[in-house]
């Protein structure tokens, strides 16, 4: 039998094996972690799927899907909404069912895999979305982007739940939050090349800008748009394979394909009606829905409030979204941090504690007031040469949505690691599939919030601030629930 050195309470568990100079340390879930080389290649498919959410999903495809494709904003928009629900509807009933499939049957990485193999050709097809006669369908974009959609929520199922039994006990916060910095990175770095390499050259005449965008890209056929489905498809399949080579699997149990689908779809029913058996997890995954959607609705409608109030432009947009992706960075970083060293309750207090003081300062906010007191922008002028951020009151919300950035992704990594370290082991990928389920089946709830207030009260800033319901429903909820290990109810 293998000796187990637990050490002191803030000492790495190690176990030593037979035949083995050295101990091993032992994962979350109790067996042998995976090296560092095991470890920085599981946190890397952050990495490579990020890119998408930033490129497709927020800055670049959908406005150029709904704008431009559609041709008309309005429609657009309700489209681009619908597209989204159906892909969440989709994620809401096969979500859980594959966590449990992934319990049953053991290994995560062929799924993972599969998932790939699916949302890179789709990814590459949305290049066709051409406006008119001659190019995609709005249909048949809907489909691919509804596909990727769900692919790449499915593929976060069996990602997240291979981090109990990768990353060493003491360093899973650590590890969890690494994953959400790399991925932020990723997709800071695309967007920046994106800027340089096809939507400045021809409008700037800076030294180190290109003349003309790379490749022959041709602006006016809107390929500098149309490219970010090549680039996000080529960057997923290339920084997907350290976790495909490199991150050892959880052991398979070798049960077939369909028993392991029948008794996957039974072990979350069962799950399901055995919720009142995990009180605790319960109440973790109710208070994640409402603040999850306050943080995803905050993100949304945090650009749309300053384009609103502030009249910026592209530019000023693409910036912005730079500036917010390189301080998210650093709120993978800080999550972590405050894992380690408060615990993952403390740690979502924290992180959307902040938020919630960070969204009331942002809508503090206007042409005309700054931390809601008179501004005289006419008599102040610009604070600097720079067409972006010219007035003091745009400076300052600025600095306030960085912080907002830091604390939602801080959030975001101290959510998962939640659920890892409250989660039956031997059920973790079905409840993870659960936790996915909780961060879409209400995910309406934002939008639909920011929309009737805006409608009723006639204020962007009103309907920006209702988001606060919605956080602090979370918040309260956070209160009730304890960081202790549940365990598996048969």
């Amino acid at each position: 039998m293998d000796a187990v050195d637990k050490g002191g309470a803030d000492e790495p568990v190690r176990v030593q094996v037979p035949g083995q100079a050295s101990a091993q340390l032992v994962s979350a879930s109790g067996g042998e972690a995976a090296d560092a080389k095991g470890q920085i290649s599981w946190a890397l498919f952050e990495w490579a799927r990020n890119p998408y959410v930033i490129l497709i999903t927020i800055y670049i495809f959908s406005p150029y899907f709904s704008s431009t494709v559609v041709g008309d904003p309005v429609r657009g928009q309700a489209i681009w909404g619908n597209i989204n629900g159906i892909a969440g509807f989709f994620i809401a009933c096969l979500g859980p069912v594959l966590g449990a499939i992934a319990d049953t049957g053991g290994k995560r990485k062929p799924w993972i895999g599969f998932f790939i193999a699916i949302m890179v050709p789709a990814m590459f097809a949305l290049w066709w979305a051409v406006p008119g006669e001659g190019g995609l369908s709005i249909l048949a974009i809907a489909a691919l982007i509804v596909l990727i959609a769900v692919a790449f929520e499915f593929s976060a199922v069996f990602h997240n739940s291979m981090l109990p039994a990768v990353a060493p006990h003491e360093r899973i916060g650590f590890l969890s939050g690494l994953g959400l910095a790399l991925g932020n990175a990723g997709a800071l770095i695309i967007l920046c090349f994106m800027l340089w390499a096809f939507m400045l050259p021809g409008n700037v005449d800076w030294g180190f800008v290109p003349a003309e965008p790379l490749f022959g890209i041709d602006a006016s056929a809107h390929e500098n748009s149309r490219i970010s489905g090549p680039i996000v498809a080529v960057w997923l399949l290339v920084f997907s394979l350290p976790l495909l080579f490199w991150t050892p699997d959880v052991e398979g149990s070798r049960v077939p394909v369909r028993q392991a689908i029948a008794r996957g779809i039974g072990n979350v029913v069962g799950t399901v009606r055995k919720l009142r058996h995990y009180r605790n997890i319960a109440i973790y995954l109710a208070a994640r829905m409402f603040y999850n959607d306050g943080k995803t609705a905050v993100l949304v409608f945090g650009g749309v409030y300053a384009v609103g109030v502030f009249g910026w432009g592209p530019l000023t947009l693409t910036i912005y979204g730079i500036v917010l992706s390189v301080f998210a960075v650093a709120g993978g970083f800080l999550g972590g941090w405050l894992d380690d060293t408060l615990g993952s309750k403390r740690a979502i207090l924290v992180s959307i504690g902040g938020t919630c003081v960070g969204l009331i300062l942002a809508i503090s906010m206007t042409p005309n007031e700054l931390f809601f007191l008179p501004y005289d922008a006419a008599s102040s002028g610009p604070i600097w040469d720079l067409p972006f951020f010219a007035t003091l009151p745009e400076l300052m919300y600025l600095i306030v949505v960085l912080i907002v950035a830091i604390c939602i992704t801080a959030a975001y990594a101290n959510s998962r690691t939640m659920l890892a370290r409250i989660a039956p082991v031997s059920k973790m990928s079905e409840f993870f599939g659960i936790y996915a389920l909780s961060g879409t089946a209400t995910a309406f709830l934002g939008p639909l919030l920011v929309g009737f207030a805006t409608h009723m009260f006639q204020s962007q800033r009103i309907g920006f601030a209702s988001i606060l319901l919605l956080l602090g429903i979370g918040l309260a909820g956070m209160l009730f629930v304890k960081e202790e290990r549940a365990e598996a109810v048969d």
